[in-house]
């Protein structure tokens, strides 16, 4: 196998041995690819985060591992100039981040507080957008790439619990398009994966998470949970050349959970 033989790219979000990006991080690298990692800077000595990071990636042979707090411009920016330093022109980008305060999560969206709503829209989407205005020079030496985030059927239709991130993944997902619109000319393909639920430490913060798998499972077409390696196998087609005229998507993973209207209906 080697759809990516020859790519190099950059993978942001691994936080465990469970993340989505993990799964993404190891298929990529089984097709050929050659990767970079960031992590959130550790804070504290309990903080453990480039560690966690190294342990995971360790076996995937990565050409850098460096701190990248995306809630900084500035950091965002050094990250980058660190991966052109090690890798030189990179292909594509996998930006895996999102964030908000549980407290605000957890709550009507109405009754989150201002600071939360402006916390997740900064880490959820203003970041995507950042990563995208230092990557893309990058990318256009070696006559463009890939630039993939993460997003979810929440910020398409109302589910239950989702709440505040629904509308972060809204903007996410708009942030996209546009970007897609503003980048096509330099060869930039810009998509984001609508993944159905996967266990991981993250989804864990979504409330009522396992009867969101049940209805997943028993509602979508194919009758069957997706995995994580499900979602790898979505970026490294985005990011192949077999992704080449695939840009402004949002590329649904969800064995056609999001094509359904009514399931069933109840007895009369």
């Amino acid at each position: 196998m080697g759809l990516l033989k020859g790519k190099r790219g950059v993978i942001m979000g691994v936080a465990n041995e469970r993340s989505i990006a993990t799964a993404v991080a190891r298929l990529m690298h089984r097709e050929g690819a050659e990767l970079a990692f960031s992590y959130l800077p550790d804070v504290g000595e309990r903080s453990r985060n480039e560690q966690r990071v190294r342990d995971v990636t360790k076996d995937l042979s990565p050409l850098l591992v460096a701190s990248c707090d995306v809630g900084q411009d500035e950091d965002i920016q050094k990250f980058f100039a660190q991966v052109q330093e090690a890798m030189g022109p990179i292909d594509f980008v996998i930006h895996s981040i999102a964030y908000a305060p549980t407290e605000d999560l957890k709550c009507p969206t109405h009754q989150a507080s201002r600071n939360g709503f402006a916390s997740a829209m900064d880490i959820s989407v203003y970041s995507f957008l950042a990563v995208a205005r230092y990557a893309a020079p990058l990318m256009t030496r070696e006559g463009g790439g890939s630039i993939c985030a993460m997003t979810y059927f929440g910020g398409e239709k109302v589910m239950p619990g989702y709440n505040l991130m629904g509308v972060a993944k809204a903007a996410l997902d708009t942030s996209v398009r546009y970007t897609a619109s503003e980048l096509g000319a330099q060869k930039i393909r810009v998509n984001a994966i609508s993944a159905g639920p996967v266990k991981t430490l993250a989804a864990s913060a979504v409330g009522d998470f396992k009867k969101m798998l049940g209805l997943y499972e028993n509602s979508s077409p194919l009758k069957s949970n997706i995995t994580a390696e499900d979602v790898g196998a979505a970026a490294a087609f985005l990011a192949s050349d077999y992704g080449r005229m695939t840009t402004g998507e949002i590329l649904h993973v969800d064995g056609g959970y999001h094509i359904m209207g009514v399931t069933q209906y109840a007895d009369a």
